[in-house]
């Protein structure tokens, strides 16, 4: 355990100069039981899943990584806050196959709602942006790598610059992809439809829980390809991930989407997500590990 200002790595890092790093985003909340992180071992075997694919060896076991993460809200005597494990490439060679050193950290904070206060309830207005996620075979999506969000940050980035709370990509097909570092959901007459993970997407975890306590409370989900023209077809829309949690979107492009507001869908959604910390959703996949 470091002080925040101590936790250093050198500027000859791999990782600074060619973006050599995998990393996840969890989030523990204050829970009638204590202090829980949702997720842990599904986030962290999804980092280890991210270095396989970039050949990162990381030289700590899974057990030895949730239990970093354990410790880091102890020792800082958090409940509910967002929790960064990230592993890079360190200081070594200089060539893009170098071998150098893979270093791991794990850091904590307090976070609100990711994309602005009251955005939970009130929604945000998006854009589709100009810049496409990756194309398939050139830069892999299933992994949550650093480099990866360059993307991200340029579709922020065009829709911040416009007056929108966040933007929507397009894959290289011209078909939907997924937000600026979020999953989409659309609502058509009750159903959830969300792109599938062939469409250049991380596969997130959020979006899998949604998906599996919507299919839990009896509620459709589709994972389908979907055209940009049904952003502005849907009767309701939102974000998901761990950061941004269940953020409703209330139009696109300057077009309102349904009323306007969180549907009745997506709210029954955010009870579900949010009922698991609260207690009122059952925890019946394990998904809450004690800190």
């Amino acid at each position: 355990i470091k002080p925040w200002a101590e936790a250093t790595t050198h500027v000859m890092s791999h990782a600074l100069h060619y973006g050599s790093s995998v990393f996840e985003g969890i989030r523990s909340y204050d829970t009638p039981d204590g202090p829980a992180i949702f997720r842990l071992s599904d986030h962290n075997r999804r980092l280890f899943a991210s270095a396989r694919i970039y050949d990162m060896a990381i030289p700590y076991s899974l057990d030895e990584i949730n239990a970093a993460c354990r410790e880091v809200l102890k020792k800082n005597g958090l409940g509910k806050a967002y929790l960064r494990p990230v592993a890079w490439r360190g200081l070594g060679g200089f060539g893009l196959s170098a071998e150098t050193p893979i270093d791991v950290a794990v850091a904590a904070w307090q976070m609100g709602a990711y994309l602005g206060d009251g955005v939970l309830e009130q929604g945000i207005d998006a854009c589709v942006s100009s810049w496409q996620r990756m194309a398939p075979n050139t830069v892999p999506t299933g992994a949550k790598a650093g480099g990866n969000y360059l993307s991200g940050q340029l579709i922020a980035r065009e829709a911040r610059r416009l007056g929108f709370g966040e933007g929507i990509a397009l894959a290289s097909t011209g078909l939907l992809s997924e937000g600026a570092g979020e999953n989409i959901f659309l609502v058509f007459d009750g159903a959830l439809h969300t792109t599938p993970v062939s469409a250049a997407l991380l596969n997130g975890i959020t979006r899998n829980s949604l998906i599996t306590l919507a299919r839990d409370a009896g509620i459709e989900v589709v994972e389908r390809d979907l055209p940009r023209e049904y952003l502005y077809l849907c009767d309701e829309l939102f974000m998901c991930g761990t950061a941004a949690e269940i953020t409703p979107i209330r139009s696109v492009d300057g077009r309102q989407v349904g009323a306007g507001k969180a549907g009745p869908v997506t709210r029954r959604i955010q009870e579900l997500f949010f009922g698991l910390f609260d207690g009122s959703t059952p925890d019946t996949h394990g998904w809450l590990e004690a800190v």
